[in-house]
């Protein structure tokens, strides 16, 4: 008898990509000359995974909520986060930074939550998430607007943060006037 497998499947346990990233960028940028830029490169790697999380749950509201504000809040997620991830991945390759490939375990998690949820309920659920996601990324993209080492970095930041914050804004019109109705 064999003690060896500790689940009955054999499949193999798949690493969440935003761990990847990170191990990568450990391993990449563990130079004299590039150590700064692996505290740096968490950044990327955060704004990374929350334009995948956006852009999926975006995709999910247009096809599972009938709110027209709702519907309009996840439209302009999805254009302004893909913009939005195009920027930091041209940053990321630029300084040599390794980005999540696909949605992370938590987003993919997220998601299913979102997936299983219905009418008002997924609305709530919706809006409720946009405004404490966007709460959460301007709290840690205005660190790195002024704590990133990396000049480029700052930048970024500071240019990302007028569009997070009117993100923020549309998602609390949305969820007030999804709160209104009973």
């Amino acid at each position: 008898m064999s003690f060896g497998m500790g689940s009955c499947k054999n499949e193999p346990k798949t690493e969440d990509p935003k761990e990847v990233a990170e191990d990568a960028n450990e391993e990449n940028l563990d130079t004299e000359a590039t150590d700064s830029l692996e505290d740096d490169s968490q950044y990327l790697v955060d704004a990374a995974e929350v334009d995948m999380k956006e852009i999926e749950l975006g995709k999910l509201a247009q096809t599972k909520s009938t709110n027209a504000d709702v519907k309009a809040l996840a439209a302009m997620m999805i254009t302004a986060h893909t913009k939005a991830a195009a920027d930091t991945k041209a940053l990321a390759d630029k300084k040599g930074i390794t980005l999540p490939a696909s949605l992370t375990e938590k987003g993919q998690d997220k998601y299913a939550d979102f997936n299983d949820k219905t009418g008002h309920d997924f609305d709530k659920a919706y809006t409720d998430a946009m405004v404490d996601g966007h709460e959460k990324t301007i709290d840690k993209i205005e660190k790195a607007s002024e704590k990133a080492k990396d000049p480029d970095i700052r930048m970024w930041a500071a240019n990302m943060l007028p569009e997070l914050r009117k993100h923020l804004e549309h998602s609390k019109m949305a969820k007030d006037k999804v709160d209104a109705i009973k």
